[in-house]
């Protein structure tokens, strides 16, 4: 695995390191391929529960838009699809997943936290949606599904970061604990999923978890198609420069 990910798995319980703590473990090209290939690898395992985690400071600061300079429309195209892709292979995985989160989890890291069955935070935890403040559609209407159509509006529209009390009285986290106590969580999670067989669970989230992988994706790809994803990107690192 990517040294940018690592993956452990013992005891039916896969654990995911987003290991990029230099750069608040930003999602650029090769962290999200890592993903991709370590939820690839929990699913060929004998893994019930998978935990996504962060090192570091963070769980994760989001998309990684340090080169923006460099790259043409196409190439930001392509990242946002792939991680859509990701987020929809974790919303979609045939095992249970949880996110454990401290610090800051922003932008498209906060919509893979939004992809998991379960998401606890530590108190200190804070979340920010910016996608739709440079014209992106990414992972609405699975938000809109876990909150309510009302608190994903508000949340989408928030230009400030949201704190863990708040995440948890929307309904975006479950469960507010301190980092000590979440092998705890990990251990209950884990046993409440091995009371069904594999395959019982997978129904069980087959049919829970409408499947608008298609339309997610083209909504996307039509958010990032009118003129230019590049120049939305500069002015919205322009405005939080200003700020």
């Amino acid at each position: 695995m990517s040294e940018l990910v690592s993956v452990t798995i013992e005891n039916e319980v896969a654990q995911v390191h987003l290991n990029r703590p230099e750069k608040l473990n930003a999602f650029n090209d090769e962290l999200v391929e890592a993903l991709l290939a370590a939820v690839s690898d929990v699913r060929a395992s004998d893994a019930r529960l998978c935990v996504f985690r962060g090192e570091g400071k963070g769980f994760s600061g989001g998309f990684d838009l340090s080169g923006l300079e460099d790259a043409s429309d196409g190439d930001l195209l392509l990242r946002f699809v792939r991680v859509e892709e990701l987020l929809q292979t974790v919303y979609h995985a045939p095992f249970a997943t949880l996110a454990l989160v401290h610090g800051a989890c922003y932008g498209a890291a906060a919509d893979l936290v939004a992809a998991c069955h379960w998401r606890i935070s530590s108190p200190d935890a804070r979340f920010r949606l910016p996608g739709l403040r440079f014209g992106i559609v990414l992972g609405t209407r699975r938000l809109s599904e876990t909150v309510g159509a009302d608190h994903a509006r508000d949340l989408l529209l928030r230009d400030r970061p949201f704190a863990a009390d708040e995440a948890l009285s929307r309904g975006f986290i479950n469960q507010i604990l301190s980092i000590q106590d979440w092998l705890q969580a990990i251990e209950q999670k884990r046993a409440s999923v091995t009371d069904l067989s594999s395959a019982a669970f997978a129904a069980l989230c087959k049919r829970t978890q409408p499947d608008n992988r298609d339309a997610d994706l083209a909504a996307l790809v039509r958010s990032a198609s009118y003129p230019s994803l590049k120049e939305r990107l500069s002015a919205f690192l322009e405005q939080a420069a200003r700020r």
